[in-house]
């Protein structure tokens, strides 16, 4: 009887892990739901900081980070911008000759003037002679937009005339495949660094910040990260359960012997 206990114990955890899993992707309607080794479309196409249509094919030829922002964004999408400035003055790889940089607008009201607009005012902050192409900045159609947001699991949700999004670097190899998630907003250059080398190989390492991401959501009222009581109550219970399950599987063990 008690082995029986102890089996159900063990089943129940395996079950309430299993249904947490799902039930993540499944209710994730404004964050990420990562695709890690799966592959980004690259026959969509885009337009450029100049108004020419460009095909993804084209411009990840190399280790590429992937961002998402919305030009008029007032808070997360600016300083996003502003670390990944200073992250391109500090990283110790050459853009455009080691990595690609690639950020692409959700909104698809933006244009390529918008576009252009915003990669001049970064550019220009940039503390480093860089070449022009070593950051591309996109718009496209509602279409294309949902192509290359779907297939790395960016979601957002537009909220009146703004949108509530997370913010996160996807890191690509040459043949689009999603190497490395980075969550959040400041971005450690050695980090970074590790992804594009690991891109380079095609090999696919784990999330930065992976725990403070399961730890924390977004809260879309806020506007802002708060953290997850659900999801921390929820794995100290399986938690404490899966201790309660080994000590009588010690304990009858004694017992027998």
């Amino acid at each position: 009887m008690k082995w029986h206990f102890i089996f159900a114990l063990i089943v129940l955890v395996m079950a309430q892990v299993y249904f947490l899993a799902r039930a993540d992707d499944q209710e994730v309607e404004i964050g990420i739901v990562e695709k890690l080794g799966e592959y980004i479309p690259t026959d969509v196409f885009f337009y450029d900081e100049k108004g020419d249509s460009v095909a993804l094919k084209d411009l990840v030829d190399k280790p590429t980070i992937l961002s998402f922002v919305y030009f008029r964004c007032p808070t997360i999408c600016p300083r996003m911008l502003s670390e990944l400035t200073l992250l391109l003055e500090k990283i110790d790889l050459a853009p455009a000759t080691d990595f690609n940089l690639i950020t692409i607008s959700f909104d698809p009201t933006d244009t390529p003037e918008n576009a252009a607009d915003k990669k001049m005012n970064f550019m220009k902050s940039i503390q480093r002679t860089l070449p022009e192409n070593a950051w591309r900045f996109l718009t496209g159609d509602i279409n294309n937009i949902a192509s290359i947001t779907g297939s790395v699991g960016y979601r957002f949700k537009k909220d009146r005339q703004d949108f509530i999004h997370p913010s996160a670097l996807i890191i690509l190899a040459p043949d689009g495949k999603i190497i490395r998630y980075i969550m959040g907003l400041s971005y450690l250059p050695f980090d970074v660094k590790m992804a594009v080398i690991e891109a380079a190989a095609g090999r696919v390492g784990p999330t930065i910040n992976k725990v403070l991401l399961y730890c924390f959501s977004y809260d879309p009222q806020g506007r802002t990260y708060a953290m997850n009581i659900t999801k921390i109550t929820g794995t100290i219970i399986l938690f404490l359960i899966g201790v309660f399950a080994i000590f009588l599987i010690i304990k009858t063990k004694a017992r027998n012997k």
